[in-house]
């Protein structure tokens, strides 16, 4: 992907309404953008080859699947190219992983999870994590509520000028 892709007012209107709803139809989107459906379509291509546009999400209920407990691990390891990796492999593979960060500050991994009950929770902990030799430390923080923030836009002075 290029740094600092050139996007004007009708590009950052596609990435708004796309971010809120995915699933419009590309004459409904160049309809809300005053767009021909033709170039619509063209832009949201530009867009996707680009890089800006990254892929489709769908977004699953933890607690529709059985698994209302979420918690964010931090978690510190030894420092080594070889165990950054396995360790980072290792949590990508587990089913309850819902996201991973590799941080740079105090701790090596910010990981969301989600779990069937407090018990499974310990269970992942213990048995996933702690026991693993790379892993000095883990924290366990409770998810209470989640929200999610508006459409990701670039910053006012990266706006091409109309």
């Amino acid at each position: 992907m290029t740094e600092n892709v050139r996007l004007d007012s009708a590009d950052l209107e596609i990435l708004r309404i796309l971010q809120n709803d995915a699933r419009i139809t590309n004459r409904d989107l160049a309809a809300s953008v005053g767009l021909a459906p033709s170039t619509c379509l063209d832009r949201v291509a530009r867009l996707r080859e680009s890089g800006v546009i990254t892929g489709n999400r769908l977004r699953v209920n933890p607690s529709a699947l059985g698994r209302p407990i979420q918690a964010f691990l931090s978690l510190r390891v030894h420092h080594s190219h070889t165990m950054l990796r396995s360790t980072a492999e290792h949590i990508r593979a587990l089913p309850e992983t819902r996201a991973l960060y590799h941080l740079a500050g105090v701790d090596d991994f910010l990981v969301l999870v989600a779990a069937a009950d407090v018990a499974d929770l310990q269970r992942l902990v213990v048995d996933e994590f702690t026991t693993r030799p790379e892993v000095t430390q883990v924290q366990t923080m409770l998810v209470f509520e989640e929200w999610e923030g508006g459409p990701l836009l670039p910053p006012q002075e990266h706006r091409e000028a109309d």
